[in-house]
């Protein structure tokens, strides 16, 4: 990425993957501390026509998503908690999604991923530790249709 020449005959240097939010339904939910799993696969499906049986040949099968998982300081929001336990009561809620991620000064918007549909699959709630001086960190796990990037 470093290498490569920008119109202008710049360099272009990589973005930083410290600073991003999290949007639903296009309002900002707040900054988190870490986003993982975010991914997609298209599946290889093998077949052997006949007359070529030497051949295996690959077809492509559907897409899957990975799950995305985000981590975020403990604070009295309850906005992720009270998505997730509509899930557990079994009324799912689909909303749209994005990861913004932020240029280094977290003001301009340099990247984005729409998750189409998505609904929250788990919480997990902060450790807890009596001896600890650590900021409580709650995690919760989206799934989703689709995966866009704008």
């Amino acid at each position: 990425m470093a290498d490569e020449k920008k119109g202008g005959g710049g360099w272009v240097d990589p973005y930083r993957a410290y600073n991003f939010k999290l949007m639903i339904q296009g309002q900002t939910l707040g900054h988190f501390t870490r986003c993982s799993g975010m991914g997609a696969k298209v599946t290889a499906i093998r077949y052997r026509a006949g007359g070529t049986g030497q051949v295996v040949h690959r077809l492509p099968g559907p897409v899957e998503y990975g799950d995305i998982t985000l981590k975020y300081g403990l604070t009295d929001s309850k906005v992720l908690w009270d998505w997730f336990m509509t899930a557990v009561a079994g009324a799912v809620e689909r909303k749209n999604v994005s990861i913004v991620l932020l240029d280094a000064d977290g003001a301009r918007e340099v990247m984005r991923w729409d998750l189409v549909n998505a609904w929250p699959s788990e919480w997990q709630g902060a450790p807890l530790d009596a001896l600890a001086r650590e900021v409580a960190i709650e995690s919760v796990t989206l799934v989703y249709e689709m995966l866009g990037r704008a």
